[in-house]
């Protein structure tokens, strides 16, 4: 994300309902896609209390191929994990598959246990459609999914899609139930093709990617309670309370002490642009910044993949700087010392603004 910039609303997260959009077989009218919705407020997807936990696999679909900016570090340094953002490079697709039918493809490994049953898998996918070229926003509802070992299948976004627009970008995200893809394909290296984003260079930059986030049983693991929420906004651009939105995760009974993680999933976050943080608070009133080694307390969404701070899973390719995509999970134990009944996750945006998408929580029960 570059200067010029807009000022983006205050956050609001994408409420994802589901919709079945298609009209009765006997009318001879042509199937709609999901509505799309310019603001739409964080909403729970899936709770659950169950032994097992939460697994996710994850990677961008573009990356910068030539500096355009004289102060840019050269592009190979960014991707190994120097600061960089998006607007200073001219960017392209990253493609894995060698398939002559697709123009982006990108792997990344999902690691569910053995033994493990899925309960429930939800893929999410977005990005900008504007940078030196402009994708139709009619595409936003469709990617290629290909299991370890298979063929593509095509996957149709089944809820509201975020999408919205302003002088400098058109980002949307769009996410689609994969429970039965998911259950049939089980662990091993995902791909993801065809995302609907543009390449090329602007005052904007170019982002974009993909997260697919599971929920499994396993006898063996800690009773858990795991919770999925979704959605699609901006935060305003120089941070402050005005900036800032509160997701409150409630009903947790976590017993003092407790184990805990959270996932975020954000579009547009430029590594070395200060200003964006993420701070959960417990109802007891423990308040702590969530932050590691590779998000800093102050660049919490800065183009990383990471669980606490560390890469956990194998992609195809592994860019440190993902340029513009973030999908992070931080320790929240802390948090949890003193027990927890619920919590409230606090966002604020780094100078220039984000995007959020995806907020999981993982956290032990009482048994």
């Amino acid at each position: 994300m570059g200067s010029p910039r807009r000022i983006l609303g205050t956050l609001g997260l994408l409420s994802c309902l589901a919709l079945s959009a298609h009209a009765p077989a006997a009318q001879a009218v042509e199937p709609v896609g999901p509505r799309e919705l310019p603001r739409v407020p964080f909403t729970q997807r899936y709770q659950a209390v169950q032994h097992g936990g939460l697994v996710r696999a994850s990677n961008s679909g573009i990356s910068c191929r030539k500096e355009e900016s004289p102060q840019a570090e050269p592009c190979a340094e960014v991707k190994r994990g120097a600061a960089g953002v998006n607007s200073d490079f001219e960017m392209f697709y990253s493609e894995v598959d060698k398939d002559p039918d697709t123009y982006n493809s990108t792997r990344a490994e999902l690691k569910v246990p053995q033994g493990a049953k899925v309960s429930y898998a939800r893929l999410y996918w977005g990005g900008n459609l504007r940078v030196g070229e402009q994708k139709p926003p009619q595409d936003n509802g469709r990617v290629l999914v290909a299991e370890p070992g298979g063929a593509y299948k095509a996957v149709l976004a089944d809820t509201v899609i975020g999408h919205r627009t302003d002088a400098g970008s058109d980002a949307y995200q769009a996410s689609a139930d994969v429970t039965p893809l998911v259950r049939k394909g089980g662990a091993g290296l995902w791909t993801v093709a065809q995302l609907n984003i543009a390449m090329g260079h602007s005052d904007v930059g170019a982002w974009g990617g993909w997260t697919l986030v599971v929920a499994y049983e396993h006898p063996r693991e800690p009773l858990r309670r795991i919770s999925l929420w979704d959605g699609f906004e901006g935060l305003v651009a120089g941070g402050g309370e005005a900036a800032g939105e509160t997701v409150e995760i409630a009903g947790l009974d976590a017993p003092a002490g407790a184990a805990g993680r959270a996932g975020v999933v954000a579009y547009d976050g430029d590594r070395g642009t200060l200003g964006d943080s993420l701070t959960v608070t417990a109802d007891s009133g423990r308040r702590i910044s969530l932050s590691d080694a590779e998000n800093p307390f102050n660049d919490v969404m800065n183009s990383t993949i990471t669980e606490f701070g560390r890469p956990s899973f194998v992609r195809q390719p592994e860019h440190v700087n993902n340029l513009g995509y973030d999908a992070d999970v931080f320790d929240i134990g802390p948090a949890l010392s003193g027990g927890a009944r619920s919590l409230s996750f606090t966002f604020t945006g780094e100078s220039q603004g984000q995007f959020l998408g995806v907020l999981f929580v993982q956290t032990d029960a009482r048994r």
